[in-house]
């Protein structure tokens, strides 16, 4: 029963991961390049409305899901003292606290507070283009770090589990 537990923790540490790199990365491939050919009022308004809609149950539970599940799966490595899955488990921990989570707690969510509350109808089109040049370019730089932390966060992962053997005979 025990080794059940363990198991089905390493595998939602695998798939809150893959999720969280996935969602990184499929914003990265097609939102950015999309709002990359907007006007500047259509690309705030739309970051705008993005930033407020994300913050959602299912995103939190993906976003902190993740980290909660690979520290249980790094604690419970360590309890079997299987250190070389503990060492890929405890990369993948804080290549996800620092590079995903921390870029984005202190990155992106800074840069998209200070947007939150400007009234662009009452902007100029050079205030305007003012506020994206000093947004976007930032905000996509964290994004793509984030982006790069969450994949390689999720590949160790999957080394740990390989090392660790068959997924499936630890469920």
């Amino acid at each position: 029963m025990e080794n059940n537990i363990k198991g089905m923790v390493l595998l939602c540490a695998i798939v809150l991961t893959g999720l969280s790199a996935g969602l990184f990365y499929a914003w990265y491939v097609s939102v950015i390049p999309g709002t990359k050919r907007v006007a500047d009022h259509t690309y705030l308004e739309t970051m705008q409305s993005i930033n407020r809609a994300i913050l959602n149950p299912g995103f939190f539970i993906i976003f902190f899901g993740s980290l909660i599940m690979l520290l249980i799966s790094g604690y419970y490595q360590y309890l079997e003292n299987l250190h070389l899955p503990f060492y890929f488990i405890c990369t993948s921990i804080a290549f996800y606290m620092i590079g995903t989570l921390g870029i984005t707690m202190f990155g992106n969510v800074p840069l998209n507070e200070s947007l939150a509350p400007v009234n662009l109808s009452e902007l100029s089109a050079e205030k305007l283009k003012s506020i994206r040049a000093a947004y976007e370019g930032r905000w996509n730089l964290f994004h793509a770090i984030r982006t790069l932390f969450s994949v390689l966060s999720f590949i160790t992962l999957l080394i740990a589990a390989f090392i660790n053997g068959s997924i499936a005979s630890k469920i």
